[in-house]
């Protein structure tokens, strides 16, 4: 089995990897137009922020698996993967402690000015009288929006620097709230107004898309610091620089439209370029400690993949089928059983969408369950049913 890792990954977790008997070509400077041409026979793709594009997906030939190193998969091409049938996984969670403090160094920065601190003093001013006239964070308001593992990071500190948590998520219950020990808003639109913080946390989604659209940007209060270490595209940029303009919001950012490619190099960012934003190169999970986690968690896919044909964190399995019915089968543990009860549902055109075969202790008998997106005939549910010295029970369900 081969791999391809398209993108930086620590040294010793590629010799972990090559141990596991794979080939391993490790090739971190490659772009996204140039993944096609060298994705060859490789069976697994690894990548970072690598953009995962149809071509490359078409023309790897073995192709059957593609890790995304981090949690968000929006730089895959999920879609071309889905029509040739191969996995996407991820490693969720693994960096969610480096994206916390770095979303909590930006807020601290901001209120303290730190970025014109620093310049000032390289440029050999003292200006102690401009730099002391910082609110500080104790007693404020921060309303966290998405209270995923990286969401539920960022409350346990803002928690310890003393702030009032509300939060927002489509998953979060008032139970569960009380849990975390914060309060829990029940929009975005009640949420932002009541904050002097506020900090997105949610995937890239279609749903989560411009989130922070012009009108939550327009009730937020005067002095409100806003902070996205998500995606840029949760947020309306051009709103977001009126406030700015307009002196209403300061901004903390990792991400911007547009990021480059390549590690470096030129790029110009209105947003990043305004006084009043703090921006930060897109580092948010580049940590050595979350860098490791998730190549950790990588080795891990790629292990139980080869060993056990399962894939950890498969992201592109479907959450529901158009499967309406189920057949459940208790049968006699013996070969072509299952053969001919697909045999039936093959000739009758029903298609199986899911499948499940498990084993009674003792290895004598086993249930079979499986989901069709069609209700078969009478005749072939009884026709199954008489093979009795293959069949014990069959049931029928609709779902």
């Amino acid at each position: 089995m081969k791999t391809l890792i398209a993108d930086s990954f620590p040294q010793s977790y590629v010799s972990e990897i090559s141990n596991l008997g794979v080939e391993v070509q490790y090739k971190p400077k490659l772009k996204a137009e140039e993944l096609a041409a060298n994705i060859g026979d490789a069976s697994i793709l690894i990548v970072r922020s690598t953009e995962v594009r149809a071509d490359c997906i078409n023309s790897g030939k073995n192709l059957s698996l593609i890790i995304r190193a981090g949690a968000g998969v929006n730089t895959i091409d999920v879609k071309a993967a889905n029509a040739r049938g191969i996995y996407v996984a991820n490693c969720p969670g693994k960096n969610s402690i480096a994206v916390a403090e770095l979303t909590i160094a930006l807020l601290l920065s901001l209120d303290r000015r730190i970025v014109e601190n620093v310049s000032d003093l390289r440029g050999g001013k003292w200006n102690k009288s401009e730099y002391s006239k910082a609110d500080g964070v104790f007693g404020k308001t921060i309303g966290i929006i998405g209270v995923g593992q990286i969401g539920k990071e960022v409350i346990t500190r803002a928690k310890a620097f003393g702030l009032r948590v509300i939060a927002w998520s489509r998953s979060l219950t008032p139970e569960k709230a009380e849990k975390l020990g914060i309060e829990r808003a029940s929009s975005v639109e009640t949420l932002v107004p009541q904050c002097d913080i506020v900090s997105v946390h949610v995937a890239l989604k279609p749903e989560t898309r411009n989130i922070i659209n012009k009108n939550i940007i327009h009730s937020m209060k005067p002095g409100t610091i806003f902070l996205n270490t998500s995606r840029a595209e949760v947020v309306d940029e051009a709103a977001l620089r009126e406030a700015v303009t307009a002196g209403i919001v300061k901004v903390g950012a990792d991400v911007f439209s547009n990021e480059p490619e390549e590690k470096s190099g030129p790029y110009s960012h209105p947003l990043a370029m305004m006084p009043g934003v703090y921006g930060t190169h897109h580092i948010g999970a580049s940590t050595n400690q979350a860098q490791n986690a998730v190549a950790a968690e990588v080795v891990s896919i790629i292990n139980d993949y080869m060993h056990q044909g399962t894939v950890r964190n498969w992201v592109n399995r479907a959450k529901k089928t158009a499967a309406k019915w189920q057949l459940v089968v208790r049968h006699f543990d013996k070969p072509g059983v299952l053969a001919n009860v697909l045999d039936d549902l093959k000739a009758s055109k029903i298609n199986v969408q899911e499948v499940e075969n498990v084993i009674f202790e003792g290895q004598q008998t086993a249930c079979c369950t499986m989901k069709l997106d069609a209700r078969p005939a009478d005749e072939i549910v009884g026709g199954i049913r008489k093979r009795v010295d293959e069949v014990i029970q069959v049931s029928l369900i609709e779902l």
